[in-house]
């Protein structure tokens, strides 16, 4: 059974927010910052010396990468990288700044953008962190940089990964997804990679998105 390494999986039992990761299928290691969850390993994703190069399968990181500065990115992803086999990938997700910023240019910097398991979530929870988590101590939940979807693919590819697939999905999620490769794939892998494991669309529209995913440049980048 291949491995998954879930970054960020919150309390036992959540649901994987994408459609290609079956439990039946999939051995899962829960890894959060928080203790409270009772991960299977409570780390950093700026030090996962913890866990062995090239052992796991897969990585999933959903809303993570927003928490760390700038600087940071890197080091994170490159972690992700260390650990995935020759053959792996990773699935990650963030806020997706350019439609966040179309909301404030309208004047909605305050009001809800969607509903979330912890409840509305407006464009300054989404640039700073969640108001609420933070009002209850949490401060890990600030969030400390962003991504438009050129810049996570190119910072992607930056850090080691081989292609990339990304996709907008615009309103209510207001996130990018990317799924990047270890090794190099053809285009018709990636495209069935992305839409096993990127968040479901109808298939004309999550195929569309995966076309303008990512440019020929990056999508072919070594």
């Amino acid at each position: 059974m291949p491995s998954l390494l879930h970054v960020g999986a919150g309390q036992r039992g959540n649901q994987a927010p994408t459609g290609g990761f079956d439990p039946a299928l999939w051995q899962e290691i829960r890894f959060d910052i928080d203790p409270g969850v009772e991960p299977d390993i409570v780390g950093d994703t700026l030090d996962m010396s913890m866990i062995a190069s090239g052992s796991v399968d897969a990585v999933l990181s959903s809303h993570n990468i927003e928490h760390l500065y700038a600087h940071q990115v890197p080091i994170a992803l490159g972690e992700f990288r260390r650990v995935l086999r020759d053959d792996g990938f990773l699935v990650v997700g963030c806020p997706d700044l350019q439609a966040v910023a179309s909301l404030i240019a309208d004047d909605r910097l305050t009001e809800t953008a969607y509903e979330s398991p912890a409840g509305p979530v407006t464009p300054l929870d989404i640039l700073y962190g969640h108001r609420p988590s933070l009002r209850a101590g949490k401060t890990f939940m600030a969030h400390h940089c962003g991504f438009t979807q050129r810049v996570l693919n190119a910072t992607l590819i930056t850090c080691g990964f081989s292609q990339v697939r990304s996709l907008r999905r615009g309103l209510p999620s207001l996130d990018l997804w990317a799924i990047a490769s270890c090794s190099d794939r053809s285009d018709a892998q990636m495209l069935d990679m992305a839409l096993r494991h990127l968040p479901r669309f109808s298939a004309p529209a999550r195929d569309e998105g995966m076309r303008q995913g990512t440019g020929a440049a990056l999508g072919s980048a070594a």
